[in-house]
């Protein structure tokens, strides 16, 4: 069990906030997985699961670059990483209930290019990460199990308490990931913050490739909404907010707030309304309203701004298919914090900073999404969240 320590404030009113110590448990994808009674890898890594050990599904249930300095969580960029902060009892990961709440953190990208993206999110993962609804999970929280997300992640070692060997194929790009059979992302050039919905509500394996949605003509009907509802600035008309030298500058750190707002202003009535607000050397930015030909103008996520988006950009609108006309109905059982830094092998981030799809002219709606061309990520590259605060709305700021 690897748990980094790590602080975070509860806050009720501006500058009354308490703060606890909690830590932050390592994903089970980014652990060296052995056998139970020696130290032999169960992966070889460059090739494919060891068959000797790993058999079939079953028999394999199973610091990666993550630091910390202060109160500053530190992930440096070594193939990718991801942690879960967890509750002080240090055996489940830390619920948070968002409705009628706001959640804060402090956010240093400088040193993170283009084609790499520091990511901080919700999921609806069990708090237990599965080991009580899973009678082959035995590591449970503790070992950073349970993990799933709207986007199918195939490269998971460990699915709903078994190994995901079956199928297995290395990736090309990295020989030590693969794939199986089963609120903030950015960098120094573009942001995005997207919620997405799925039809299950928790760690499921997916039965084939059409139900994960990642063949031809399935993406907008699989399980889960993997293109979301995304709110990038430069996308939406307004290319002068945010990157260097812009008016929030990602070469230095700055501060994003996350407010998820009801119309009764309790937590009891449905979340409609998602908005950020950011602060940078003392001022207080807001977020700036859409500018798109044959669009309304909005400053945050709500349904009529997500019906708008798909229909101005032509998109499919998937996010509706699945439900998500409440925004995110998750939120009512409590969603875990998860902190990352990943590269995306598949079309280099292209979704988040640069144009794409490629294939189309950059000047057509919603193609242009930041000012990268298509790169490499850098093996120095880090990013580093910190000052993580949660609370009553406008407490944290």
């Amino acid at each position: 069990m690897e748990l980094i320590p790590r602080e975070q404030q509860t806050c009720t009113t501006p500058g009354s906030c308490t703060t606890s110590s909690n830590t932050v448990v390592l994903d089970a994808n980014w652990r060296w997985t052995h056998n139970v009674s020696g130290f032999t890898n169960c992966y070889t890594g460059g090739t494919l699961w060891d068959s000797s050990l790993c058999s079939n599904d079953g028999t394999c249930a199973g610091t990666y670059g993550i630091t910390t300095s202060g109160g500053a969580l530190i992930l440096n960029f070594n193939v990718g990483s991801r942690g879960y902060l967890m509750d002080p009892t240090d055996t489940k990961y830390r619920l948070f209930n968002l409705k009628n709440k706001e959640f804060a953190f402090d956010i240093d990208i400088s040193t993170l290019p283009c084609s790499l993206n520091g990511a901080l999110y919700f999921v609806n993962v069990d708090a237990d990460g599965g080991a009580a609804r899973l009678p082959t999970n035995k590591a449970g929280a503790e070992y950073g199990t349970g993990y799933y997300d709207s986007q199918c992640p195939q490269d998971l070692k460990s699915i709903s308490g078994k190994a995901n060997s079956q199928g297995w194929v290395p990736s090309s790009n990295n020989v030590d990931t693969g794939t199986g059979n089963e609120h903030w992302e950015a960098n120094t050039m573009a942001a995005a913050y997207t919620p997405h919905v799925c039809t299950v509500a928790q760690q499921t394996a997916y039965q084939g490739s059409a139900q994960c949605g990642n063949t031809t003509g399935t993406r907008a009907t699989g399980i889960c909404d993997e293109d979301g509802c995304d709110f990038n600035s430069f996308r939406l008309g307004s290319k002068s907010f945010l990157g260097p030298p812009l008016t929030v500058g990602m070469t230095r750190p700055f501060t994003v707030v996350t407010q998820f707002m009801t119309p009764d202003n309790t937590a009891n009535s449905q979340l409609t309304v998602i908005r950020h607000i950011y602060k940078q050397n003392g001022i207080v930015i807001q977020q700036p309203s859409t500018s798109m030909p044959g669009m309304a103008s909005f400053s945050s996520i709500m349904y009529a701004f997500c019906n708008a988006q798909k229909t101005a950009f032509g998109d499919a609108d998937s996010f509706q298919q699945h439900g998500g006309r409440t925004i995110c109905t998750d939120t009512r059982t409590g969603m875990v914090l998860v902190m990352s830094l990943w590269d995306d092998y598949a079309v280099d981030m292209l979704w988040l900073d640069s144009t794409y799809p490629p294939t189309k002219a950059t000047t057509a709606p919603g193609v242009a999404r930041g000012n990268c061309s298509t790169s490499t990520g850098s093996p120095n590259a880090q990013v580093i969240f910190s000052n993580i605060k949660f609370g009553a709305l406008n407490s944290t700021y």
